[in-house]
Parts: C-alpha cells; sequence; structure tokens
C-alpha cells in the first residue's frame, strides 16, 4: 500500500524556474511537495497545453489520493523557454530521453517513485519515459495518448491551423498561456504533426518495455486518434494488470470533460 500524506489544502505553489542546460529553462510548480516516501504525481500536459491548462484537475487529484504533485511547461510552452530551432518528428522521443530526465535530475527526483500522468502529447511521453526509466515509474496514467500516426489525427490539426488562421479569438485564447511565442509553439506542433516525416512515427516498440501497470484512458469521440491506440497500449505494454477505459460521449480530454469519472478510475487504479 502507498504511504500517505495529508495537506490542506491541496494548492498549486508559485510557478518556479529551472535551467537545464545554458540554453533552457523549464517552468514548474508543485503541489503541496514533500520529501518523503511517497510516489509523486508527475504531470505532463498535451501538444498545444501548458500547467495552466490542467486546471484544477491535478489539485484535485493530488487532494483524492493525499499524494503531492509536480506540473511542467515543456520547451517552448508557457513560462519555460521559447523553442530555438526546427522541431524535428522525433520531439516526443526527445523529451521522453533528455528533457524530462534532466528536469528530474535537477530538481533531485531520480530516487522518487513516479506516477505518471499524461494528456495526448504528454501521454506519449509519459509511456516512453516508463519505458527507458522503469524502476522509478510505479504508475502510468494514459489519456489520449498516440503510439503511432493516424490519419484522423492528422487531419483534425489541420482543421485547427485553419481555425487558427482565420479566428483571432483562438489565437487570443492560446496567448493567454503561450504569451509572445504562441505563433512559435503553435506552427511547430501542427507543421510536425502533419509533415510527411511524421507519417511513419511509430513508438510501440517501446510498450513491451514499460514494467509499469498502465491505466489507458480515451473518449469514444476523441477527434485525434482512434480506439486502435488503447489496443495497442494495452496489448503491448508488458504488465498483466493494465487497464483500459473508453468513456461515453467524450473527445479528446477526458481530465476536464468527465473528471469525476476519471479521477475516480485512477483512485481505483492506484488503490490497486
Amino acid at each position: 500500500m502507498l504511504e500517505k500524506i495529508s495537506f490542506v489544502p491541496f494548492m498549486k505553489e508559485q510557478i518556479q524556474k529551472i535551467a537545464i542546460d545554458s540554453k533552457i529553462t523549464l517552468a514548474y510548480q508543485t503541489i503541496n511537495y514533500s520529501e518523503n516516501n511517497s510516489p509523486l504525481l508527475l504531470f505532463l500536459h498535451e501538444g498545444l497545453g501548458s500547467i495552466a491548462q490542467w486546471k484544477d484537475f491535478p489539485e484535485k487529484l493530488c487532494k483524492e489520493l493525499q499524494l503531492s504533485g509536480l506540473l511542467y511547461d515543456r520547451y517552448g510552452y508557457g513560462n519555460s523557454t521559447e523553442l530555438q530551432e526546427k522541431r524535428k518528428s522525433n520531439y516526443l522521443e526527445t523529451e521522453a530521453q533528455s528533457f524530462l530526465p534532466q528536469l528530474i535530475e535537477k530538481l533531485h527526483l531520480q530516487n522518487r517513485q513516479l506516477i505518471l500522468i499524461g494528456h495526448s502529447d504528454g501521454a506519449s511521453i509519459a509511456l516512453i519515459y516508463a519505458a527507458l526509466f522503469p524502476k522509478n515509474t510505479v504508475k502510468v496514467i494514459s489519456m489520449a495518448a498516440h503510439v503511432f500516426n493516424e490519419q484522423i489525427s492528422v487531419d483534425s490539426i489541420k482543421k485547427i491551423v485553419k481555425e487558427y488562421q482565420l479566428n483571432t479569438s483562438f489565437k487570443k485564447s492560446l496567448s493567454n498561456y503561450h504569451f509572445n511565442h504562441t505563433d512559435s509553439i503553435f506552427y511547430a506542433f501542427a507543421e510536425t504533426i502533419t509533415s510527411n516525416e511524421f507519417k511513419s512515427w511509430n513508438i510501440e516498440h517501446f510498450l513491451p518495455k514499460i514494467e509499469a501497470p498502465v491505466l489507458v484512458i480515451q473518449g469514444d469521440n476523441d477527434e485525434y486518434g482512434t480506439e486502435k491506440q488503447v489496443d495497442s497500449i494495452c496489448n503491448n505494454a508488458a504488465n498483466p494488470n493494465n487497464k483500459r477505459l473508453i468513456i461515453n460521449n467524450c473527445g479528446h480530454s477526458p481530465h476536464l470533460t468527465n473528471q469525476e469519472i476519471v479521477i475516480e478510475e485512477i483512485k481505483d487504479f492506484i488503490a490497486d
């Protein structure tokens, strides 16, 4: 059974920044952080996400589980350093292999047990990290992950490119989170996913290396991926206790639109 800690209330601390090398600084935020032996909930945001775009989900989940949390803005996003080069098609692998381990090392969390909670791109990163670093990954919560490229994702992203270019309110809403580098991160994301190089992108070879159990969550109306993604993760990840959850009448962000269901399912999964 996991050791639990009690804090009232469960609130995010102020955003802090840490340099992971001479060029890149990452913004991060903790929720009732405590240096004890309890697992840490590590939240990994979506492809156009940030710390703030998780809304109140991390605090609620940390409170329900009585565990501390850590959120961060990936390189190019939110309050972190703006992208300084063209993004490559293996950017998710790079995040899991390089930037996330560097952040963990800088924050002295190498020996802390981690429960990875990822959404969309963040879930793909969580799966890769769990495969590469099985010793400190105890469980993985994967929401709307992609482990191979699907045409539905490409088509949906082409649609949001048009919306971004024609709908000033959409761009303005994103700029509330990504500030003066909104264009750079938006087009880095969209152009990478719709590029010819990304057509063959596939991370299924990482799945058999994942030792921790994975809770795979997806909405049945996810506009960016099909249940084939869920099937692949559940069938190929190594742990026999992997669990799938398809939420009816739900789109790409189940933790926001179906929050109560998601939190209860995560609670049960962690308790097991």
